[in-house]
């Protein structure tokens, strides 16, 4: 028997769990999946936003597949800590796959960015999704009337989306109940998601684009004449020559554009060929505004600076220019890309492939592609592993990983503790007179989960 760890139970991990269990060319093949966190399924829970439930519904096809009587969920497992390094997890079992994604996000780097008030898109998007790791946090929206985000990806888009958004729309949804209230509170009014390029190399989708502009009581704008520095917004040819997302949305913003305002109690607008240069802030320490450079396109697909300066008020200020992977103990990284070395997923010591380790995911290949590209990603990482397995699995293992892990201090978390978790959850959403309500702290996950 194969007895394979996968550290990491977002979709990268789990579809790695998969297609080692049904594949046929090595029988009797046996996946633990870690977790740090008591909860599986990674960012499908702690990252998509909790009004897009159609997109957060892939958490079913998640769940058939860690149900699988050769998969076995283990959460609130540290790997990379004392406990559990990743020398001691490779004698625990014949092979490592690492799904761990890219958890740090990328700085400005300009003056005024510690300011109060400054925040990255990371840190709210896990605060509003009930992330354990963001239950000290608070976001009080009360005082803020203007908020700007920086950059034009989804993230972006779905932070400016919540932001707008009435607490009445978000109450049916997971959301952590103090996000909620906090949000009920929020004195947000206007919201501009700037960018330091044109419409035409926006990273976000059409669909993420056109829900902006369909919010209830939001008026969705947009400056004509920032619309009018693109080539492709005026020239047909250039246009044609774009791919086919950001054709639609030059079209859908050609509609914003053209669109009047209604007088909506809130107000998004998109800002582009703006180039933040610094965060401005009071006497007291709290930001005030980002003064940004005006930007025109250079005809090479980037931008130049024009030295010319354009100052946005904003008592709130998020960051979402990007992730980065961040180095876990013991295994190699490449700093530049922020990814461990590998080939087709087998990870690279000293440049040679080292028995035993892989690599899936944004930890593999960078933080790119969306949710499905982690199938492709995981299906070469796990071919690999299967091509290595005669020689994996000479060495013989000294027992259950699991009994290992508890003389080392951790208390795992399987699979009937997240379903008490699950049920403490519906409980919780009961007695609010809400649906499912996501409990947003270490300390009510892991009581949650000891009810099993």
């Amino acid at each position: 028997m194969l007895r394979i760890a996968v550290v990491g139970s977002g979709p990268s991990g789990v579809y790695a769990a998969q297609t080692l269990v049904q594949q046929r060319e090595v029988p009797g093949v046996r996946v633990d999946v870690l977790d740090r966190l008591p909860a599986p399924y990674g960012l499908v829970r702690y990252g998509v936003a909790p009004d897009h439930e159609k997109i957060k519904s892939l958490q079913g096809s998640l769940r058939a597949v860690l149900e699988d009587e050769r998969i076995r969920f283990l959460g609130n497992v540290e790997v990379g800590g004392e406990a559990l390094h990743s020398a001691r997890l490779l004698e625990l079992y014949h092979a490592v796959v690492y799904c761990v994604g890219a958890a740090r996000d990328r700085l400005l780097g300009i003056p005024g960015e510690d300011l109060a008030g400054v925040h990255s898109a990371t840190d709210f998007v896990a605060w509003y999704s009930g992330h354990p790791d963001a239950a000290a946090a608070a976001f009080d929206l009360a005082g803020v009337e203007s908020a700007v985000v920086v950059g034009a990806g989804n993230v972006a888009v779905d932070v400016t989306r919540i932001l707008a958004r009435g607490a009445a729309e978000l109450a049916p949804t997971d959301m952590p109940q103090p996000a909620l209230g906090a949000l009920a509170e929020s004195g947000v009014r206007a919201v501009a998601m700037v960018a330091r390029r044109g419409p035409s190399q926006a990273k976000f989708t059409t669909k993420e684009l056109r829900e902006l502009g369909t919010l209830p009581g939001v008026d969705a704008r947009v400056e004509p004449a920032e619309l009018a520095l693109d080539p492709a917004y005026a020239d047909p040819g250039a246009a044609a020559a774009l791919p086919a997302v950001a054709r639609r949305n030059v079209e859908a913003l050609r509609g914003w554009a053209e669109g009047g305002a209604t007088g909506a109690p809130r107000a998004i607008t998109l800002r582009f060929y703006l180039r933040p240069s610094e965060v401005l802030g009071g006497p007291d320490g709290r930001v005030t505004g980002v003064r940004f450079e005006r930007t025109t396109p250079d005809g090479l697909g980037g931008v130049t600076g024009t030295g010319t300066y354009e100052d946005v008020p904003a008592q709130l200020v998020l960051r979402s220019v990007g992730y980065r992977g961040v180095p876990l103990a013991g295994l190699p990284f490449d700093p530049v890309r922020g990814t461990v070395p590998h080939a087709a997923g087998r990870v690279l010591r000293a440049g040679r492939a080292s028995v035993g380790e892989y690599v899936a995911g944004w930890i593999k290949r960078g933080p790119t592609g969306v949710i499905g590209t982690n199938r492709p990603c995981a299906k070469e990482t796990a071919s690999s592993l299967l091509q290595d397995a005669g020689r994996l699995a000479r060495r013989e293992l000294p027992g259950d990983p699991v009994d290992a892990m508890r003389a080392a201090g951790l208390r795992p978390v399987e699979w009937p503790g997240w379903l008490a978790v699950e049920a403490a959850e519906a409980e919780l959403g009961r007695s609010l007179g809400r649906r499912s309500v996501k409990i947003p702290d270490w300390d009510g996950l892991l009581d949650a989960a000891g009810q099993a």
